[in-house]
């Protein structure tokens, strides 16, 4: 059995997440925090712990089979990967942002400007599809928000999250460059590995689990059609007699954006007693 090796973030906003996915997927390790590498007890899998600028590398060249990087760290670097799993976290947007007093509000106002950046790459192409040539491109490596005040830069181009960093350097987003998430990559025709598909399968499982809920609820008989109309489950509802005559349990679920809507709708096609509980995993 084939030992895999994936690369994820040491520190930073999706070191968490990334070892709470793999964990979720029931995958046992220790002594992450304090390590370069370390091995899954019941998973032919390493963890390699990197800076994420590095991460689409490794696993282009091979030193890494997998990885979990943000898709922006992904086209920066124009690593030869493939996405095998967008995976719901990390969501942040690339924006360009000027000072609150600026009266620019169009990406064709920017010509001739300077504009400060970590993605260079990522912003020069941005500018050509919209036509505006003549723009200094600045590269910083952190605190990329500073440089219109120290009069470095008319603007800047940066990672959005809540935008709470922006307001308080006295900054305004007005254009949208790209999103972003976490995504698991790999190495091309690294698809076709047994294990590959083995995590990959767990990691949907664990996702989709957690954009639904289970439900169980009571309802009349002469309601049931109505009921079941509403909850399609997995497959289709599950339906259990009651002891009481007449009545009838239907176990299902829901997905967790139509939850609310869902349960009123429920309640007024008859439904009583609803029971929601999360769910742990989904496998099809």
């Amino acid at each position: 059995m084939k030992t895999l090796k994936i690369a994820i973030q040491k520190s930073g906003r999706l070191n968490e997440k990334s070892v709470e996915i793999l964990k979720n997927c029931g995958l046992s390790f220790e002594n992450y925090k304090s390590s370069l590498i370390t091995s899954v007890n019941n998973f032919p899998l390493e963890i390699l712990f990197l800076r994420d600028d590095d991460i689409p590398e490794y696993v282009q060249d091979g030193i890494a089979d997998l990885g979990i990087v943000g898709e922006n760290v992904i086209v920066e670097a124009g690593a030869q990967v493939t996405y095998l799993q967008k995976l719901g976290f990390g969501k942040c947007t690339l924006k360009i942002a000027v000072p609150n007093q600026s009266n620019i509000d169009s990406i064709q106002q920017l010509e001739g400007l300077a504009i400060a950046t970590s993605y260079p790459v990522i912003l020069e192409k941005f500018m050509n599809d919209n036509d505006v040539k003549n723009v200094q491109i600045r590269t910083i490596s952190g605190s990329v928000e500073i440089g219109p005040g120290l009069g470095l830069s008319d603007a800047i181009c940066d990672i959005v999250s809540t935008g709470g960093t922006l307001k308080s350097n006295g900054l305004k987003p007005f254009a949208e460059v790209m999103k972003s998430e976490a995504v698991l990559i790999g190495k091309e025709g690294s698809e076709l590995i047994p294990e590959v598909q083995e995590l990959l399968q767990r990691i949907r499982s664990v996702m989709r689990a957690k954009e639904t809920k289970y439900v169980v609820l009571n309802v009349a008989k002469k309601d049931l059609e109505n009921v079941v109309n509403l909850l399609p489950g997995v497959k289709s509802p599950t339906v259990v007699p009651l002891h009481e005559e007449g009545w009838v349990a239907v176990h299902s679920v829901i997905a967790e954006q139509d939850f609310w809507e869902k349960i009123n709708l429920l309640k007024a096609a008859g439904a009583e007693g609803i029971v929601v509980m999360p769910i742990e995993k989904i496998i099809t």
